[in-house]
């Protein structure tokens, strides 16, 4: 296993980012193994989901990412001997060495392809984050309008903005940042 992490977290969520290569004529197993390791990663404390980046076809180059609430949960998932027994079993599979990389916050949304060394200039990152970050600060207020109406104590100032800046990072985070980066990668990491 070859360990590279990013700068160290600081609290807040976590992403695991592991890398395989599988051969070829174990992709089918390699496949069902996944299922397996997905469904044992999800029962443990603290996990908020995984994002799977197949291989194109002829590619056996798979990336997983998997999120957890924070380093220590992500850690306690890292080192369990479930995962240990899981990645001895799937081994033979692997035409190298998996890759991991800890990655705190936002940080994994900018983090290039394997192919690319190279992190967006500031200034994508910013017009990106901006872009995705403008339309929901105008939607969210608007859908969360009839639950203030019918509850206005939580339409009070601060509480309110809680609701609003809470769903508006969920959405980022989950939802619509990682299809962003992915839609406009070619461009970002030029």
């Amino acid at each position: 296993m070859t360990d590279v992490s990013s700068a160290p977290p600081q609290g807040g969520s976590v992403t695991i980012r592991i890398q395989h290569r599988v051969q070829p004529d174990a992709v089918e197993r390699y496949e069902t193994w996944l299922r397996r390791t997905i469904d044992a990663a999800s029962r443990y404390c603290g996990h908020q989901g995984v994002h799977i980046l197949r291989p194109p076809q002829g590619s056996g180059d798979y990336e997983i990412a998997l999120r957890f609430a924070s380093e220590q949960q992500a850690e306690r998932w890292r080192h369990s001997d479930e995962r240990r027994q899981l990645i001895e079993e799937i081994q033979p599979a692997l035409q190298q060495n998996e890759t991991i990389e800890i990655h705190s916050g936002i940080d994994y949304w900018f983090t290039a392809p394997v192919a690319v060394s190279k992190q967006p200039v500031r200034w994508k990152q910013w017009l990106v984050t901006t872009a995705v970050i403008w339309p929901l600060t105008m939607l969210v207020p608007l859908l969360w309008q009839p639950i203030f109406s019918l509850l206005p104590w939580l339409g009070t100032w601060g509480i309110r903005n809680g609701f609003i800046a809470a769903t508006i990072v969920a959405l980022v985070v989950y939802v619509v940042m990682p299809r962003v980066v992915r839609l406009v990668a070619g461009w970002l990491f030029r």
